[in-house]
């Protein structure tokens, strides 16, 4: 980690201070947000220029460095915001002494069980933690938290980050929050509360549904494009591309309601009772291409791979496969987008635009889902 990841940032501030300067009252509910990517920190910035007390905790240490010497800058559509925030590094929380009312998980979906088990010691009794991620993260954060004190979310947003402490904000935040376990129904409004200076704020009455839906766009649609090495609208419009990504999407949505979730609008969308699975599924695409697309979106695993990273495709299309084949069936577009995810991330398949050629033959007609 270095030492500059490891330095605290509070000495000379006052006892009744955070570490950022700021006076803190009593009466505000102590929040972290742990990790702090491109969602991360614009959601933190706006939730610190609401007033709240927010501590940031994030584990790049240039970024680290970079949010205390400067603050973050969030670009948007409509202008650019500095906002100084109170950060801390990994290596840090150890130094914490005061516990939290509310934790944002916002690291890659693999982190989770990690993640919570690093903040754990420091959320409050009745405090609350909710992982602002992609798949289905919830079993796990309430493994480790406890159900009373996990609620569970989603999140559609279109941002990156590739310099330390600025993020590229393309769209709006949309948030769905819900309670899954008895202990917590009726605390959804104490989050979305606070989450509601950051985005649209919604409760489901079925999270756990929900987030299927979310899972199944991000499974059309985060890896798939990203085997071409191409921005999202770019990807869209390679022939044959946009019907394998909505044949893959249909495997997913079927998944989830074999498994008994249900169709639920998400994204603002308006309650349709009459429309298919498989349209849901073209439904859900069409939404995310129109309002969180600009030409230049990419998804956040282009994003990991053009860094190095690995992508959550285990946690999307191979818990699609995973899934169906459980069920007794295949998914055989999705199991196709982790077997070459797979290859990609192993140097034996260079990403690029010539992968359509591994793509779309999979979207013959022969080529359907059992289960």
């Amino acid at each position: 980690m270095g030492a500059a990841g490891c330095r605290l940032a509070a000495a000379g501030v006052p006892a009744d201070a955070d570490p950022g300067g700021r006076l803190v009252s009593a009466a505000t509910p102590r929040i972290a947000v742990l990790g702090t990517g491109a969602n991360g920190a614009a959601i933190g910035a706006d939730l610190t220029r609401a007033g709240l007390d927010v501590t940031f905790i994030e584990q790049w240490p240039a970024h680290v460095e970079a949010m205390r010497r400067n603050g973050v800058t969030v670009h948007t559509p409509s202008g650019t915001t500095v906002t100084p925030v109170t950060v801390i590094h990994l290596c840090e929380v150890a130094e914490l002494r005061e516990p939290f009312d509310i934790v944002f998980v916002v690291v890659k979906a693999y982190d989770t069980r990690w993640a919570c088990e690093l903040i754990k010691p420091l959320v409050k009794p009745d405090g609350l933690v909710v992982g602002l991620q992609n798949g289905m993260t919830l079993d796990d954060m309430a493994d480790v938290m406890g159900a009373e004190r996990t609620l569970a979310a989603v999140i559609e947003v279109a941002a990156n980050m590739f310099e330390p402490g600025v993020v590229n904000q393309q769209a709006a935040a949309w948030f769905a929050l819900g309670s899954f376990h008895p202990s917590t129904a009726g605390r959804e409004r104490e989050v979305a509360d606070v989450l509601g200076h950051a985005g649209v704020v919604e409760i489901s009455a079925d999270i756990r549904s929900s987030k299927w839906m979310k899972l199944v766009v991000n499974a059309a649609e985060l890896v798939p494009s990203a085997i071409l090495d191409l921005p999202l609208a770019d990807a869209e419009r390679v022939p044959g591309m946009r019907e394998f990504m909505v044949e893959t999407g249909k495997e997913a949505v079927r998944t989830a309601v074999a498994l008994g979730n249900r169709t639920i609008p998400i994204f603002g969308m308006e309650a349709t009772a009459d429309v298919s699975p498989d349209r849901f599924a073209e439904d859900l695409l069409e939404i995310v291409l129109d309002r969180y697309t600009l030409p230049d979106t990419m998804t956040t695993v282009l994003q990991d791979w053009r860094k190095g990273r690995r992508s959550e495709v285990d946690e999307l299309n191979g818990l699609v496969a995973r899934a169906q084949a459980g069920l007794g069936g295949r998914a055989p577009f999705n199991e196709l987008v982790t077997g070459l995810a797979h290859r990609i991330e192993r140097g034996e398949l260079d990403a690029g635009p010539a992968n359509i050629d591994l793509l779309v033959p999979a979207a013959a007609p022969d080529a359907s889902t059992v289960g």
